[in-house]
């Protein structure tokens, strides 16, 4: 029923679009409108409005109003919403490369991440998009994903037995969890606050500006910094979208999306500073664990790819 209320939704605002006199694109995330991401899709939106001379219009529905990312994905599937912003990691079910940046400790800084993302692999991962129907436009900083939990830091993987932690909807995150002692739960965006809240999950992971826009750090009270991956935002288009728009307008969409990239990626590092500062302010513990530890934890886990369909990639990625 929420679905098919969106759709209504959405062919209601696209055909005010057309009486207009413009073309509307519809835009939909999960996050705060103060979080750099969102920012850098209204840039997105301000560029698509001076490239087209007002013919085109983007239009953002921030916080989860459509639905999860997942939910989201199905309707850009159907044309019924032009574009999301997601994590990767969800993507897995539809694109299985994917999971490359669920790999611990594969992508060493934010140098090497964006070595991957500006180069080859980044490009074919955007292009195996339209195997479910979507446009892979391109890539946001999100930067690195470390643990917060409510009653004890994470410092050694040890630290994560019995532990209960919310991750991303990837079987390769899950197994992640697994590998380093603990219990991963899938559970949406939306709704961790009230399951930390309520003890459902002992833990989570997640950028510094996510832990702290999301107020997570009010309940768990413990971040430790381990950087165990460092796994993008994308932004998608929905094929039939796309493919209704004609050459001009892909190009100024394109060329929006582009300019959007530079400016998320010149505030990404200060957004993530001030949040570990706040949240330090807060009275939160924030810790550096030895990586050491981790690495050799996740090594056998490492080598369960060397068979896959992705070993070429991640042979090509530690050789960078």
């Amino acid at each position: 029923m929420r679905i098919l209320i969106i759709i209504i939704a959405m062919f209601t605002l696209a055909s005010c679009g057309e009486k207009q006199g413009k073309t509307r694109l519809t835009l939909g995330h999960t996050l705060d409108t103060r979080h750099v991401v969102h920012l850098a899709m209204v840039h997105m939106g301000e560029r698509l409005d001076h490239y087209s001379n007002g013919k085109m219009e983007l239009v953002i529905y921030p916080g989860g109003q459509l639905g999860s990312e997942r939910e989201m994905i199905e309707l850009l599937q159907i044309g019924s919403l032009s574009m999301t912003k997601v994590s990767v990691s969800p993507l897995e079910g539809f694109v299985p490369e994917m999971k490359l940046f669920s790999i611990p400790y594969l992508i060493r800084d934010r140098e090497h991440f964006w070595k991957i993302l500006e180069g080859e692999i980044g490009q074919s991962l955007l292009d195996k998009t339209a195997v479910a129907k979507l446009k892979g436009m391109g890539y946001y900083d999100a930067g690195s994903r470390s643990f917060y939990t409510s009653d004890a830091p994470i410092n050694t993987p040890e630290d994560l037995i019995g532990k209960k932690i919310r991750v991303l909807n990837s079987p390769t995150a899950m197994d992640m969890v697994k590998a380093l002692g603990g219990a991963a739960a899938p559970i949406a965006w939306g709704e961790l606050y009230a399951a930390l809240q309520q003890g459902v999950v002992d833990g989570a992971e997640n950028n510094p500006p996510s832990y702290y826009l999301s107020r997570h750090y009010e309940i768990a009270r413990y971040y430790s910094l381990d950087e165990h991956t460092f796994v993008p935002d994308i932004i998608l288009a929905s094929l039939p979208v796309w493919d209704s728009l004609d050459k001009q307008q892909q190009d100024w969409l394109s060329q929006a999306m582009a300019d959007s990239v530079v400016f998320q990626k010149s505030l990404w590092q200060k957004a993530s500073d001030d949040a570990l500062a706040a949240v330090i302010k807060e009275g939160v513990k924030v810790t550096y664990p030895d990586k050491a530890a981790f690495q050799k934890q996740v090594a056998p886990f490492h080598a369960t790819f060397d068979n896959s369909p992705v070993a070429e990639q991640i042979k090509k990625i530690k050789s960078m």
